[in-house]
């Protein structure tokens, strides 16, 4: 038996006509939801495995070893996507979404690993052509590279294919494109927030228990001051995220022939080690990059994604007061807070603030929220020669 038959067992599915069981018309399925309004039994069903304790010797022994974005990458070599985890990237149309998507997909193949699109929007002629026009060969596309166009809504067969995709090439990365187009297939509302969760159920958190980072594509509202940090649909697409959620906004159109370009932002980061590479914009989002496409003819494309630019050497830089607090977290050995920082630290609460910043700009200190506060923790000590 193939071990990824139990990751996919979460969709429910009529054994009638195989159909997932939402969209499912049949006497099969109207028999199943009868049955299961009827009283319960006497006995209580077994309890479900992820129900159980989960083991925390890992955390408490100090070996835990919190997510890492290693999946894709920045030009700095800073990774995009959490292994294991859910992403959304959003943006209007013709803020190159799928160019930022198929370039993660292409690092992943130059590195020898293999990458799955699933395609609810284009046909393989689009999204391949991409790939060609990004420097890859026919060679490792025809490898390392899996195409899926659906056309109808999962089933058991469909699911078996799929599982067998995963088994036999492990894949570190799957693109979901046309994440509204997908939940219209299924039977879903993308703006219905309880539609959103059973749709992650049904195909998203069963990809990622496979292994892969797993990136939905998705669309922004049009109206960019009702806008916000989401997605086109319910609050629960952000809320319901485990990885990272980017949005993308054009400020140079693309084409052939022409450099386009569009910023990256971060809206949400669940497991936190992407902020840290980012810079703060003025609506609270975080700046991660800038998306560059520069078309040098119609068969050559090239794709950087540059960190964020930063004027942080004409800025205020409290050398002095950074060490200081550098010294206090290591003093501390455990995470501290905004306000323990400033007890333990001599000098102005402004200039003090202004040197945790850096700090946790320049990669030494990082921050975890822990209910209202935000934790402090020395990632290694400051040193200046580092900056």
């Amino acid at each position: 038996m193939n071990p990824l038959d139990s990751v996919f067992s979460a969709p429910p599915f009529c054994t009638q006509c195989q159909e997932v069981a939402v969209y499912c018309q049949c006497d099969a399925q109207t028999d199943a939801e009868e049955a299961a309004q009827q009283d319960p039994p006497d006995e209580d069903p077994p309890i479900s495995s992820t129900w159980r304790p989960i083991d925390l010797a890992a955390v408490l022994s100090g070996s835990y070893e919190p997510p890492r974005p290693t999946v894709g990458k920045r030009d700095d070599e800073i990774g995009l996507f959490y292994p294991g985890r859910g992403h959304v990237i959003a943006s209007e149309s013709e803020a190159g979404k799928t160019w930022l998507q198929l370039s993660a997909h292409a690092d992943e193949i130059r590195a020898g690993q293999a990458t799955v699109f699933i395609d609810f929007e284009d046909d393989e002629g689009g999204v391949v052509g991409r790939l060609l026009t990004l420097g890859l060969t026919a060679e490792d596309i025809r490898a390392r590279f899996i195409y899926i166009r659906p056309e109808e809504p999962i089933t058991l067969h469909a699911r078996s294919m799929l599982v067998q995709v995963l088994g036999d090439l492990h894949p570190t990365l799957v693109t979901l494109d046309g994440v509204t187009e997908a939940m219209t297939m299924h039977g879903l509302n993308p703006l219905d927030n309880k539609d959103i969760a059973r749709f992650g159920r049904m195909l998203v958190r069963p990809l990622t228990e496979a292994g892969p980072a797993v990136v939905s594509l998705d669309h922004v509202v049009k109206d960019r001051e009702g806008r916000g940090r989401y997605a086109l649909g319910g609050v629960h697409k952000l809320n319901g995220l485990n990885g990272a959620m980017y949005t993308l906004e054009n400020r140079k159109p693309f084409g052939v022939g022409v450099t386009g370009r569009s910023g990256i932002y971060i809206s949400k980061d669940r497991p936190g080690q992407l902020r840290r590479h980012s810079l703060p914009s003025s609506d609270g989002r975080r700046w991660f990059g800038d998306l560059v496409v520069t078309s040098h003819a119609e068969f050559f494309v090239e794709v950087s994604i540059e960190p964020p630019a930063s004027d942080r050497t004409d800025k205020f830089r409290p050398t002095n007061l950074m060490r200081k607090v550098s010294d206090a977290l290591a003093r501390a050995g455990q995470p501290l807070s905004k306000r323990d920082i400033e007890t333990r630290v001599q000098g102005k609460a402004e200039h003090v603030r202004a040197a945790v910043a850096c700090l946790i700009d320049e990669g030494f200190v990082h921050v975890t929220p822990k209910g209202n506060a935000q934790m402090h923790d020395l990632i290694k000590a400051f040193n200046e020669e580092e900056r």
